[in-house]
């Protein structure tokens, strides 16, 4: 369940109408308003009022929630906000709604030269189009429509034209289909289905990682430096961009006053760097347009952060108790604001097998501890008991880790053995191939069949020319048959090419020999 107390705008609400909340966002130049949609999708909305949509044009802040009537039934998918202030919203039925300052043009339904608060939602045309997320800068908006276009408006700030009402965004998007869109500060990212990456906008720092930073463009450029990634995700903070690939890498560019970069300096860098390359896999990368803060979460659940943390420079990824990355952007940011629309479980709806994965590694309820690596991971005994004969074994008989509150674990890498761990909570495992031999020896080595099985499975589908030798060798090595037979049949179909491998080259005479012969049973060389 989200934590409350750790957005304190959030603790002006009553108790009843916290355990109400379904969708939640906090914004503003300090983080002093908030919306928030209720289980039955009615949109509330309390704080300083900067945005005006409280429904007086004073200023006049209010702690007591005003409800935005005309939003009622409609089902909210995707909120941003901006500067302006401004805030713009995306229903279900594909229709967009803005309000706030429009002195700059970001709510694209007012007449050129008209300045004020506009005093409750007004829809925002985007002709004949269903829009199904939107983004929005300090003083630019985005829409992403179904069918994969993107439209624009904006004040002119010297980086982006003067468009005070939506128009479709060209340049290199024309015929292409957009997945993704986001916002830095002045500039503006969009994601493609082939899992390229387009920017426009201000360019002074190197933010749309075009290898420079001597223009503004202001027409989308393909940012070709990750042509050989598929990008999954990225994000943009104020003048920064993150992006993570399919395979769980990490990589910056843009400003880095703050090392909100990643990468152990303050250096500006105008084309994509690796973020902890060779050290981690990533699934999510968190930034805001109104923070220099970066934050990622790896494929094991542990989650990082750098960059302007409590007005202090991190120049290095650092690993957080944290379990996921909208906490850091709560405790640590400046402002202390979301930088999503972020989704509530509440206690009294979680299923059991949901309720337990959320414990894992949880310090507050944890009776254990193991030291992986020098890194921690908590647990509860009784979890490990019922989930893995080992531990049953261990805890009921005079071990003396049967007595201990802490374990030392010396024969596993800490990415391994915190997967295994997470295993035993989730009944999943999330670990790209490269790891998953590693799994493997532990699950033989614990005697865990399931484990052992899945392992496998994500064994076989990160085979390659390259690694099909080793990989018959160490399902020799861990009595693993199936693998064994699926990597053999791999090896025999690609024969020339394996025996080319330096893999193969370097492996004992007697070893070679036997696959060679075994091949040979197989029909390898019948021709």
């Amino acid at each position: 369940m989200l934590n409350f107390s750790k957005w304190p705008l959030l603790l002006l609400l009553s108790t009843e109408e916290l355990a109400t909340i379904q969708q939640v966002c906090v914004f503003g130049a300090s983080a002093n308003e908030a919306i928030y949609i209720t289980n039955d999708n009615k949109v509330f909305v309390f704080g300083r009022n900067c945005t005006g949509w409280l429904g007086s044009r004073d200023g006049l802040s209010t702690i007591v929630p005003k409800q935005l009537s005309c939003l009622e039934g409609k089902k909210v998918v995707s909120l941003s906000y901006g500067r302006g202030p401004d805030v713009l919203l995306a229903t279900e039925d594909g229709k967009v709604f803005a309000c706030g300052y429009d002195g700059c043009r970001l709510l694209g339904v007012v007449k050129m030269g008209i300045c004020e608060l506009s005093q409750s939602l007004v829809t925002v045309n985007i002709p004949n189009m269903k829009v199904k997320e939107v983004a929005c800068g300090a003083h630019h908006s985005m829409v992403l429509t179904e069918d994969g276009e993107v439209f624009a408006w904006s004040y002119n700030n010297h980086f982006l034209h003067a468009q005070p009402f939506p128009a479709k965004v060209g340049g290199s998007l024309q015929g292409k289909t957009v997945i993704g869109i986001t916002c830095g500060h002045s500039f503006s990212m969009a994601l493609l289905d082939n899992g390229e990456i387009h920017g426009w906008g201000d360019n002074h720092d190197g933010q749309l990682g075009v290898g420079h930073n001597n223009y503004v463009s202001r027409i989308p450029c393909h940012l070709s430096a990750l042509q050989e990634s598929c990008i999954k995700q990225v994000v943009s903070g104020y003048g920064h961009s993150l992006a993570v690939t399919d395979k769980g890498l990490l990589y910056s560019w843009g400003a880095n006053t703050f090392g909100q970069l990643g990468i152990g300096d303050k250096k500006k860098c105008c084309s994509p760097v690796q973020v902890m390359a060779d050290e981690e896999r990533f699934v999510e990368v968190a930034a805001c347009h109104l923070t220099n803060t970066s934050a990622a979460k790896t494929q094991s659940g542990q989650v990082y952060m750098w960059g302007e943390c409590r007005g202090r420079a991190v120049v290095m990824p650092r690993l957080t108790h944290f379990t996921n990355t909208d906490d850091v952007f709560a405790c640590v940011a400046s402002p202390p604001v979301m930088w999503r629309l972020m989704s509530v479980e509440h206690d009294d709806s979680l299923a059991v097998a949901e309720a337990l994965k959320n414990e894992f590694d949880s310090p507050e309820t944890a009776d254990l501890k193991f030291i992986v690596e020098g890194k921690c991971i908590h647990v509860h005994k009784a979890v490990l008991k019922i989930r893995c004969e080992h531990f049953r074994s261990m805890f009921r008989s005079p071990w003396v880790e049967s007595h201990q509150e802490v374990i030392e674990i010396s024969q596993f890498s800490y990415t391994i053995y915190r997967s295994f761990l997470q295993f035993l909570y989730t009944d999943t495992v999330d670990l790209p191939p490269e790891d998953a031999i590693g799994l493997l020896d532990l699950a033989t080595s614990y005697c865990e069949s399931r484990l052992k099985h899945l392992s496998q499975q994500i064994v076989k589908g990160g085979i390659t020319i390259q690694n099909a030798f080793a990989l018959f060798l160490s399902a020799k090595q861990f009595d693993a048959e199936d693998l064994e037979e699926f990597c053999f049949r791999f090896c025999i179909r690609h024969l020339t090419q394996v025996i080319q491998t330096a893999t193969l080259s370097q492996v004992d005479g007697n070893v070679f020999k036997g696959f060679i012969i075994r091949a040979s049973y197989a029909g390898a060389f019948k021709y």
